[in-house]
Protein backbone atom coordinates (compact mmCIF):
# COMPACT_ATOMS: atom_id res chain seq x y z
CA UNK A 1 0.00 0.00 0.00
CA UNK A 2 0.95 3.71 -0.78
CA UNK A 3 0.71 6.07 2.46
CA UNK A 4 -2.30 7.96 0.47
CA UNK A 5 -4.26 4.47 0.58
CA UNK A 6 -3.05 3.50 3.91
CA UNK A 7 -4.02 7.59 4.92
CA UNK A 8 -7.52 6.89 3.65
CA UNK A 9 -8.35 3.91 5.17
CA UNK A 10 -7.33 5.64 8.77
CA UNK A 11 -9.48 8.33 7.85
CA UNK A 12 -12.61 5.81 7.40
CA UNK A 13 -11.22 4.18 10.68
CA UNK A 14 -10.13 0.65 9.29
CA UNK A 15 -7.24 0.26 11.78
CA UNK A 16 -4.42 -2.12 11.94
CA UNK A 17 -3.56 -3.69 14.98
CA UNK A 18 0.12 -2.83 14.08
CA UNK A 19 1.80 -0.03 12.25
CA UNK A 20 5.54 -1.07 11.75
CA UNK A 21 6.77 2.33 9.93
CA UNK A 22 10.36 2.18 8.76
CA UNK A 23 12.28 4.22 6.04
CA UNK A 24 14.62 6.81 5.08
CA UNK A 25 11.38 9.69 4.68
CA UNK A 26 10.29 10.85 7.76
CA UNK A 27 7.43 12.49 6.60
CA UNK A 28 5.23 10.16 5.51
CA UNK A 29 5.89 8.33 8.85
CA UNK A 30 4.89 11.51 10.64
CA UNK A 31 2.03 11.79 8.47
CA UNK A 32 0.36 7.91 8.62
CA UNK A 33 1.07 8.11 12.94
CA UNK A 34 -0.41 11.46 13.05
CA UNK A 35 -3.98 10.52 11.01
CA UNK A 36 -4.17 7.47 13.59
CA UNK A 37 -3.65 9.76 16.81
CA UNK A 38 -6.20 12.01 15.38
CA UNK A 39 -8.46 9.33 14.46
CA UNK A 40 -8.32 6.53 16.64
CA UNK A 41 -9.41 8.23 19.71
CA UNK A 42 -11.48 11.32 21.08
CA UNK A 43 -9.95 13.79 22.92
CA UNK A 44 -11.68 12.76 26.24
CA UNK A 45 -9.94 9.21 25.47
CA UNK A 46 -6.87 10.16 24.81
CA UNK A 47 -5.66 10.45 28.84
CA UNK A 48 -6.16 7.17 29.75
CA UNK A 49 -5.81 5.79 26.09
CA UNK A 50 -2.50 7.05 24.42
CA UNK A 51 0.61 6.20 25.34
CA UNK A 52 3.22 8.10 23.25
CA UNK A 53 6.77 7.06 24.34
CA UNK A 54 10.48 7.85 22.75
CA UNK A 55 12.80 4.99 22.02
CA UNK A 56 16.22 6.16 24.11
CA UNK A 57 13.75 5.81 27.50
CA UNK A 58 11.24 2.94 26.08
CA UNK A 59 10.50 0.19 28.07
CA UNK A 60 9.45 -2.38 26.24
CA UNK A 61 8.35 -4.99 28.62
CA UNK A 62 6.11 -2.29 30.34
CA UNK A 63 4.37 -1.38 26.64
CA UNK A 64 3.61 -4.56 25.82
CA UNK A 65 2.28 -4.96 29.32
CA UNK A 66 0.20 -1.55 28.06
CA UNK A 67 -0.78 -2.87 24.83
CA UNK A 68 -2.56 -6.30 26.15
CA UNK A 69 -4.43 -3.90 28.50
CA UNK A 70 -8.39 -3.08 27.74
CA UNK A 71 -9.04 0.27 26.95
CA UNK A 72 -10.98 2.64 29.46
CA UNK A 73 -14.27 3.86 28.55
CA UNK A 74 -13.25 3.72 24.49
CA UNK A 75 -13.61 1.67 21.99
CA UNK A 76 -9.54 0.93 21.57
CA UNK A 77 -6.39 1.79 22.67
CA UNK A 78 -3.06 3.72 20.83
CA UNK A 79 0.67 2.62 22.07
CA UNK A 80 3.13 4.79 20.10
CA UNK A 81 7.04 4.71 19.98
CA UNK A 82 8.49 7.66 18.64
CA UNK A 83 12.21 7.43 17.34
CA UNK A 84 12.64 3.63 17.61
CA UNK A 85 16.04 3.93 15.64
CA UNK A 86 17.08 3.82 19.31
CA UNK A 87 15.63 1.08 21.18
CA UNK A 88 18.07 -1.27 21.46
CA UNK A 89 18.32 -4.19 19.06
CA UNK A 90 17.59 -6.92 21.93
CA UNK A 91 14.96 -4.81 23.20
CA UNK A 92 13.02 -5.39 19.83
CA UNK A 93 13.26 -8.82 19.71
CA UNK A 94 10.61 -8.77 22.92
CA UNK A 95 8.52 -7.30 20.48
CA UNK A 96 8.24 -10.78 18.54
CA UNK A 97 6.08 -12.48 20.86
CA UNK A 98 3.88 -9.40 21.12
CA UNK A 99 3.00 -8.97 17.46
CA UNK A 100 2.39 -12.73 16.92
CA UNK A 101 -0.69 -12.13 19.18
CA UNK A 102 -1.71 -8.16 19.24
CA UNK A 103 -3.96 -7.44 21.22
CA UNK A 104 -8.09 -6.52 19.06
CA UNK A 105 -8.49 -3.21 20.67
CA UNK A 106 -4.66 -1.62 20.60
CA UNK A 107 -2.84 -0.45 17.92
CA UNK A 108 0.54 -0.35 18.23
CA UNK A 109 2.81 2.14 16.40
CA UNK A 110 6.62 1.78 15.60
CA UNK A 111 8.32 4.80 13.99
CA UNK A 112 11.58 3.64 13.22
CA UNK A 113 12.85 6.63 11.23
CA UNK A 114 16.11 7.61 8.39
CA UNK A 115 16.83 3.91 7.80
CA UNK A 116 15.00 0.61 6.83
CA UNK A 117 14.43 -2.18 9.24
CA UNK A 118 16.01 -4.83 8.39
CA UNK A 119 13.06 -6.94 6.82
CA UNK A 120 14.57 -10.88 7.87
CA UNK A 121 14.05 -10.26 11.53
CA UNK A 122 11.40 -12.26 12.74
CA UNK A 123 9.79 -9.33 14.54
CA UNK A 124 9.23 -7.67 11.26
CA UNK A 125 7.86 -10.55 9.65
CA UNK A 126 5.74 -11.06 12.52
CA UNK A 127 4.66 -7.31 11.87
CA UNK A 128 4.36 -8.43 8.79
CA UNK A 129 2.05 -10.90 9.17
CA UNK A 130 -0.46 -9.50 11.61
CA UNK A 131 -0.34 -5.50 10.67
CA UNK A 132 0.79 -3.07 8.52
CA UNK A 133 4.86 -3.43 7.80
CA UNK A 134 5.48 0.24 5.57
CA UNK A 135 8.86 1.18 4.12
CA UNK A 136 8.90 4.92 3.57
CA UNK A 137 11.27 5.47 0.48
CA UNK A 138 12.51 8.96 -0.38
CA UNK A 139 10.49 10.27 -3.42
CA UNK A 140 13.24 10.12 -6.15
CA UNK A 141 14.78 13.57 -7.69
CA UNK A 142 12.77 12.53 -11.20
CA UNK A 143 9.41 12.00 -9.14
CA UNK A 144 9.60 14.92 -6.73
CA UNK A 145 8.06 18.09 -8.76
CA UNK A 146 5.22 14.98 -10.13
CA UNK A 147 4.64 14.59 -6.01
CA UNK A 148 4.64 18.26 -4.97
CA UNK A 149 2.09 18.78 -8.37
CA UNK A 150 0.00 15.57 -6.83
CA UNK A 151 0.21 16.86 -3.31
CA UNK A 152 -0.70 20.41 -4.39
CA UNK A 153 -3.46 19.12 -6.62
CA UNK A 154 -4.87 17.21 -3.49
CA UNK A 155 -5.56 19.87 -1.68
CA UNK A 156 -7.29 21.69 -3.96
CA UNK A 157 -4.48 24.25 -5.61
CA UNK A 158 -2.75 24.34 -8.53
CA UNK A 159 0.86 25.01 -9.55
CA UNK A 160 2.99 25.83 -12.54
CA UNK A 161 5.74 23.30 -13.70
CA UNK A 162 7.95 26.00 -13.21
CA UNK A 163 7.20 26.96 -9.41
CA UNK A 164 6.92 23.23 -8.47
CA UNK A 165 10.40 23.04 -10.02
CA UNK A 166 11.95 25.87 -8.16
CA UNK A 167 10.86 24.56 -4.77
CA UNK A 168 12.59 21.24 -5.60
CA UNK A 169 15.69 22.80 -6.42
CA UNK A 170 15.92 25.24 -3.84
CA UNK A 171 14.25 22.99 -0.22
CA UNK A 172 15.75 19.67 -2.23
CA UNK A 173 14.01 16.31 -1.73
CA UNK A 174 13.08 17.21 2.14
CA UNK A 175 9.64 17.09 1.84
CA UNK A 176 8.87 18.27 5.56
CA UNK A 177 10.40 21.92 4.27
CA UNK A 178 8.65 21.34 0.96
CA UNK A 179 5.07 21.02 2.94
CA UNK A 180 5.82 23.89 5.58
CA UNK A 181 6.54 26.15 2.41
CA UNK A 182 3.50 24.96 0.91
CA UNK A 183 1.54 25.25 4.02
CA UNK A 184 2.23 29.38 4.00
CA UNK A 185 0.81 29.80 0.67
CA UNK A 186 -2.09 27.65 1.27
CA UNK A 187 -2.97 30.14 4.14
CA UNK A 188 -2.31 33.11 2.31
CA UNK A 189 -4.27 31.64 -1.14
CA UNK A 190 -7.92 30.89 -1.34
CA UNK A 191 -8.27 27.32 -2.72
CA UNK A 192 -8.41 27.02 -6.61
CA UNK A 193 -5.47 29.03 -6.91
CA UNK A 194 -2.46 27.83 -9.40
CA UNK A 195 0.46 28.40 -7.59
CA UNK A 196 3.51 30.19 -9.60
CA UNK A 197 6.92 31.25 -9.81
CA UNK A 198 5.41 35.24 -8.24
CA UNK A 199 4.04 33.43 -5.49
CA UNK A 200 7.50 31.17 -4.77
CA UNK A 201 9.21 34.73 -4.76
CA UNK A 202 7.10 36.45 -2.83
CA UNK A 203 6.20 34.40 0.03
CA UNK A 204 9.03 31.66 0.19
CA UNK A 205 12.40 33.50 -0.80
CA UNK A 206 13.06 31.72 -3.65
CA UNK A 207 14.41 34.41 -7.15
CA UNK A 208 12.16 34.11 -9.98
CA UNK A 209 14.73 35.50 -12.22
CA UNK A 210 18.42 34.03 -10.39
CA UNK A 211 18.03 30.22 -9.06
CA UNK A 212 19.47 26.91 -10.31
CA UNK A 213 16.22 26.15 -12.49
CA UNK A 214 17.23 29.64 -14.30
CA UNK A 215 20.60 28.46 -14.35
CA UNK A 216 20.29 25.66 -15.92
CA UNK A 217 17.94 27.21 -18.47
CA UNK A 218 20.66 29.92 -19.30
CA UNK A 219 23.36 27.18 -19.85
CA UNK A 220 20.75 25.11 -21.99
CA UNK A 221 20.26 27.83 -24.58
CA UNK A 222 24.01 28.91 -24.12
CA UNK A 223 23.19 32.52 -22.88
CA UNK A 224 26.83 33.05 -21.38
CA UNK A 225 26.03 36.56 -20.06
CA UNK A 226 22.50 35.58 -17.85
CA UNK A 227 24.45 32.51 -16.70
CA UNK A 228 27.09 34.37 -15.22
CA UNK A 229 24.83 36.96 -13.83
CA UNK A 230 22.71 34.22 -12.02
CA UNK A 231 26.56 32.83 -10.76
CA UNK A 232 27.05 36.00 -9.39
CA UNK A 233 23.88 36.46 -7.52
CA UNK A 234 24.48 33.56 -6.01
CA UNK A 235 28.15 34.61 -4.86
CA UNK A 236 26.45 37.30 -3.08
CA UNK A 237 23.32 35.88 -1.80
CA UNK A 238 24.79 31.54 -1.05
CA UNK A 239 20.98 30.27 -0.01
CA UNK A 240 19.99 31.00 -3.23
CA UNK A 241 22.09 28.26 -4.41
CA UNK A 242 26.12 27.74 -4.80
CA UNK A 243 27.94 24.79 -6.82
CA UNK A 244 26.35 22.25 -4.39
CA UNK A 245 23.08 22.88 -5.43
CA UNK A 246 24.03 23.37 -9.27
CA UNK A 247 26.10 19.92 -9.81
CA UNK A 248 23.26 17.25 -9.37
CA UNK A 249 21.01 19.84 -11.19
CA UNK A 250 23.45 20.19 -14.25
CA UNK A 251 24.22 16.38 -14.28
CA UNK A 252 20.28 15.99 -14.52
CA UNK A 253 20.03 18.36 -17.46
CA UNK A 254 22.99 17.16 -19.64
CA UNK A 255 22.29 13.44 -18.76
CA UNK A 256 18.73 13.41 -20.18
CA UNK A 257 20.11 15.62 -23.27
CA UNK A 258 23.03 12.74 -24.06
CA UNK A 259 19.71 10.29 -23.92
CA UNK A 260 17.53 12.33 -26.15
CA UNK A 261 20.65 11.92 -28.76
CA UNK A 262 20.02 8.08 -28.73
CA UNK A 263 16.35 8.26 -28.90
CA UNK A 264 15.20 6.88 -31.70
CA UNK A 265 11.76 8.92 -31.56
CA UNK A 266 12.39 12.10 -30.69
CA UNK A 267 8.75 13.79 -30.50
CA UNK A 268 8.21 16.07 -27.74
CA UNK A 269 5.43 13.38 -26.16
CA UNK A 270 8.01 10.47 -26.90
CA UNK A 271 10.92 12.50 -24.99
CA UNK A 272 8.55 13.26 -22.19
CA UNK A 273 7.39 9.81 -21.36
CA UNK A 274 11.25 8.36 -22.02
CA UNK A 275 12.95 10.87 -19.98
CA UNK A 276 9.20 11.59 -17.27
CA UNK A 277 9.28 14.73 -17.96
CA UNK A 278 6.10 17.25 -18.53
CA UNK A 279 5.38 17.91 -22.09
CA UNK A 280 6.54 21.21 -22.53
CA UNK A 281 10.12 20.82 -20.45
CA UNK A 282 10.66 18.16 -23.30
CA UNK A 283 10.77 20.62 -25.93
CA UNK A 284 13.48 22.80 -24.13
CA UNK A 285 15.27 19.77 -24.09
CA UNK A 286 14.92 19.14 -27.52
CA UNK A 287 16.20 22.52 -28.51
CA UNK A 288 18.71 22.14 -25.94
CA UNK A 289 20.43 18.61 -27.99
CA UNK A 290 20.88 21.30 -31.44
CA UNK A 291 23.39 23.12 -29.32
CA UNK A 292 25.02 20.68 -27.50
CA UNK A 293 26.47 17.41 -29.33
CA UNK A 294 27.39 14.23 -27.72
CA UNK A 295 30.97 14.70 -27.88
CA UNK A 296 30.09 18.29 -26.18
CA UNK A 297 28.18 16.31 -23.39
CA UNK A 298 30.40 13.90 -22.82
CA UNK A 299 32.57 16.44 -21.94
CA UNK A 300 30.72 18.38 -19.81
CA UNK A 301 30.04 15.85 -17.75
CA UNK A 302 33.83 15.27 -17.01
CA UNK A 303 34.15 18.91 -15.94
CA UNK A 304 31.36 18.34 -13.29
CA UNK A 305 32.61 15.45 -12.19
CA UNK A 306 36.04 17.27 -11.82
CA UNK A 307 34.14 20.14 -9.99
CA UNK A 308 32.21 18.04 -7.53
CA UNK A 309 35.49 16.65 -6.59
CA UNK A 310 36.89 20.21 -5.97
CA UNK A 311 33.84 21.68 -4.03
CA UNK A 312 34.75 18.42 -1.46
CA UNK A 313 38.30 19.88 -1.11
CA UNK A 314 39.92 17.27 -3.45
CA UNK A 315 42.73 18.84 -5.76
CA UNK A 316 41.51 22.16 -4.43
CA UNK A 317 43.66 24.28 -1.88
CA UNK A 318 41.70 27.22 -1.63
CA UNK A 319 39.50 28.09 -4.36
CA UNK A 320 36.13 29.55 -3.27
CA UNK A 321 33.30 27.55 -3.92
CA UNK A 322 32.03 30.96 -6.06
CA UNK A 323 34.89 31.07 -8.10
CA UNK A 324 35.12 26.97 -8.66
CA UNK A 325 31.04 27.71 -10.07
CA UNK A 326 32.34 30.38 -12.42
CA UNK A 327 35.12 28.42 -13.88
CA UNK A 328 33.08 25.47 -14.21
CA UNK A 329 30.25 27.44 -16.28
CA UNK A 330 33.23 28.99 -18.60
CA UNK A 331 34.37 25.42 -19.44
CA UNK A 332 31.04 23.71 -20.23
CA UNK A 333 30.12 27.01 -21.73
CA UNK A 334 33.19 27.55 -24.32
Amino acid sequence: MDYKAILKDIQQKKFEKIYFLHGEEAFFIDEITNAILKNALEEHEKDFNQTVVYGKEADILALISDAKGYPMMAERKVVLIKEAQEVKEKDFELLESYFHQPAATTIFIINYKHKKFDTRKKVAKAATKNGLFFNAEKVKDYHLEQWITNYVKGLGYGITPKASKLLSDFLGSDLSKIVNELNKLFILLEKGTSINDIHIEENIGVSKDYNTFELTNAISIRDVQKAYAIAKYFEHNPKAGDIHQVLPNLFGFFSKLMRIHFLENKSNDAIANALRIHPFVASQYVNASKIYNPKKIASNIAILHEYDLKSKGIDNANTSSSDLLTEMLFRILH
